[in-house]
């Protein structure tokens, strides 16, 4: 099954569907057959019609009521279909609505860590025309007449509810969407809308890595993976389908079909999910945001801690081309006492650069594994970089297609111009593991998984799915594979990926992707890593000073010293993209304050690794919006160009050319300047300026910032110093 797209991977919305005049609609109307005990029971959907109407010079498409046509007439004109509650912990419940009345076994997620457990804690109460369910924590109430399922706190308050088509105070019956389903007249698949109520103040957070504002009430979010070739669109490399609510609880859609969230942008009121599945799968949480990104986590998996030595600077760029330009940028780091850990190799480690045939160019980097092991022996590790898809020219492309490694078209042959491994074929993943093995043989320690949006929407996968289904779980499965290598022949596990789906945090890091070399795409930067962060993504990174080619290199540098101290203040810092980014392109004075930057982070490893380790064990992120710790402020909730990096930091980027300070708002409490000592009051605005690192970070006053000396590699650290 496809849908019709203009461009190659171009966006799937199926929220556009139901504006169309020629889908059966099927509107949830009541509750039958409910069994209290076990919560399942039947919602019957009545039948409508999308009708043109003219009106006063506009046109609109309302619903009305219509009649079956089908023949023989044996399908029901208004089907009773499942419907089931389940109760998984004291915060989180399970709605499942099906557009078909089979019921289909459950099967393997690769989203979730396995099955999720059952709570026998809810109590049950029949109440007349409603059943009403309580935990400690939370509440669901199920009205029958009409059909409502209405999601509460522990006090009993409503938090959110399904619309009914008699909730409407509109001119226009198709405004609010009601709650529904529609066959397509194509194919008589299914796409629903999920339609839930929202309150006036409420704001929305998550939906993955989104670049766009934090709060994303009264926007409409695509969830559909793609190459988005900068930061300042709509488009993303990391859609999640989750999101939490100001409103104290959270959604996680268990499906990896296309889905489109409209936060309030069509109708300022309403949430509506539109789901390409046949069936809507929802966990639904209540709480805190710490509490319920743990229970969200809890059921996806959470980050792991990766080695102590990925926390410190990685130097990149696009690229380094051989051995010796290699050792001249790590000598001079060395040199130049600026601490470093890592070195990556980008496009430029084949013999033919952008070719990736996972052999290094015998011509410039001929003795690899000894580069590895001096390197290794001066504090430094090796990452490189490749991508899953071979072209008509790579030696390894006519391998994989002989073999049935890639994803393909109806008639068999390659399903794009590339060839794209298919990881949902066994064979291929051993295959491709192959490849890679051999390379971290040579003492590499890190692969940088680039790429993975373009998984065809029109191919053939192993797994017996179309690309409808395949596409978004393409980078699960991608990162999987990188990091099950990995940690099997080096013993660590990490990986750079930059795609990803519900699920890809239990495969960290993850970076930020292709940022342009501007003050609104630093700022979108940040949006981006806070809003992955709540979908739980513990540890992240991006491209310090941008990815994409400057215009001015005295523009370039004064950008890149503002960014260098907020990269430097995330889990995972490297330094990469177009122009230079080794410090000493722009003059000593530069170098000097980028030294000073990465010595911050080097000396506040002990906190970093503390807050690390509470991340990963409780799925909360390292980079962190104010009200994630103070969701009692009203205030914190409208920061998006602040954060907090662990607990107790709180650092707040020059984002404007030329800043030398900022207004900062500070959630309540005392905090004190982390470079100059000076107190601050919280729970109020204030103008502070930068001190040495041109950055404001201030610490919550009584906390325990935890600090070791600076070395020039984790490696050397004195932990006890």
């Amino acid at each position: 099954m496809t849908d019709d797209v203009t461009f190659l991977n171009g966006v799937v919305d199926v929220s556009g569907e139901f504006t169309r005049l020629e889908p059966t609609y099927f509107l949830a109307d009541r509750l039958e057959r409910f069994d209290a005990r076990a919560a399942r029971g039947e919602v019957r959907w009545k039948r409508y019609a999308r009708k043109g109407r003219l009106a006063f010079n506009q046109f609109a498409v309302l619903f009305e009521e219509s009649k079956p046509w089908e023949f023989p007439a044996e399908y029901p004109a208004e089907p009773a279909l499942p419907f089931s509650v389940d109760f998984i912990t004291p915060r989180t419940v399970r709605l499942r609505v099906r557009t078909r009345a089979e019921t289909p076994p459950d099967e393997p997620s690769l989203m979730l860590v396995g099955p999720p457990p059952a709570d026998t804690s809810w109590a049950v109460e029949q109440q007349e025309g409603r059943t009403v369910y309580r935990s400690q924590a939370a509440g669901v109430r199920i009205t029958a007449d009409p059909w409502h399922f209405e999601l509460l706190d522990a006090r009993g308050r409503l938090l959110t509810r399904t619309q009914h088509m008699k909730d409407s105070r509109n001119l226009q019956n198709s405004e609010p969407l009601p709650f529904c389903f529609l066959r397509r007249a194509s194919d008589l698949q299914r796409r629903i809308a999920a339609s839930f109520s929202l309150s006036p103040d409420e704001k929305l957070f998550g939906a993955g890595e989104s670049f766009t504002r934090l709060n994303k009430r009264g926007q409409k979010i695509a969830l559909w993976m793609q190459d988005p070739h900068g930061v300042q669109t709509s488009r993303m490399y990391k859609p999640v389908p989750f999101f939490l609510s100001s409103r104290g609880y959270g959604m996680f859609v268990h499906t990896a079909a296309p889905l489109t969230f409209d936060f309030g942008c069509s109708y300022d009121g309403l949430n509506t999910i539109y789901c390409g599945d046949e069936t809507l799968d929802v966990f639904l949480f209540v709480g805190t945001p710490k509490e319920i990104l743990s229970e969200y986590t809890a059921l996806t998996g959470r980050s792991p801690v990766p080695p102590t030595w990925s926390f410190g600077l990685w130097m990149s760029r696009l690229t380094y081309k051989s051995d010796e330009e290699v050792r001249q940028v790590t000598g001079e780091l060395r040199r130049r006492k600026i601490p470093c850990d890592v070195i990556h190799l980008d496009t430029g480690w084949f013999e033919t650069e952008w070719r990736c045939d996972y052999r290094f160019s015998p011509t410039r980097f001929p003795r690899p594994g000894k580069l590895m092991a001096d390197l290794k022996e001066q504090g430094f590790r090796v990452s490189v970089w490749q991508v899953p898809y071979f072209t008509p020219s790579n030696p390894l492309y006519a391998e994989a297609v002989r073999e049935g490694y890639i994803v393909r078209a109806g008639g068999g042959q390659p399903a794009t111009e590339d060839a794209t491994i298919d990881f949902s074929n066994p064979r291929a993943v051993r295959w491709y593991q192959g490849l890679l093995e051999g390379v971290l043989r040579e003492g590499v320690s890190c692969i940088k998984a680039d790429f993975g949006e373009g998984a065809p929407l029109g191919g053939q996968y192993a797994s017996g799915k179309s690309g409808f289904y395949e596409h978004n779980l393409y980078p699960l499965r991608y990162n999987q594979a990188v990091w099950d290598v990995t940690r099997r022949v080096t013993g660590e596990a990490i990986l750079w990926g930059r795609s990803a789906w519900a699920g890809c945090q239990r495969f960290p890091v993850h970076w930020g992707g292709d940022a342009e070399t501007t003050d609104c795409a630093m700022a979108a930067t940040l949006r981006a890593g806070l809003s992955l962060g709540l979908c739980g993504f513990s540890f992240w990174s991006h491209d310090i000073g941008g990815f994409v080619k400057r215009t001015s290199e005295e523009l370039y540098r004064e950008l890149y010293r503002r960014w260098v101290p907020f990269g430097m203040l995330t889990s995972h810092s490297r330094c990469h993209g177009f122009p230079p980014k080794e410090p000493w392109h722009y003059g000593e004075e530069f170098t000097d304050e980028f030294r000073r930057a990465v010595e911050m982070k080097y000396r506040l490893m002990p906190y970093i690794l503390a807050q690390a380790k509470q991340c990963s064990e409780r799925g909360h992120p390292m980079v962190r919006p104010l009200f994630f710790e103070h969701p009692d402020d009203p205030t914190s909730w409208l920061i998006e160009d602040e954060y907090l990096f662990g607990r107790d930091l709180l650092v707040a980027p020059l984002m404007d050319e030329g800043a030398r300070g900022r207004d900062v708002y500070l959630p309540p409490g005392p905090w004190r300047d982390y470079q100059t000592g000076k107190a601050y009051d919280g729970a109020r605005w204030h103008a502070i300026d930068a001190s040495a690192v041109p950055v404001v970070v201030l610490a919550r006053d009584g906390a325990t910032i935890r600090e070791c000396p600076v070395a020039q590699s984790t490696v050397w650290i004195d932990w006890d110093g």
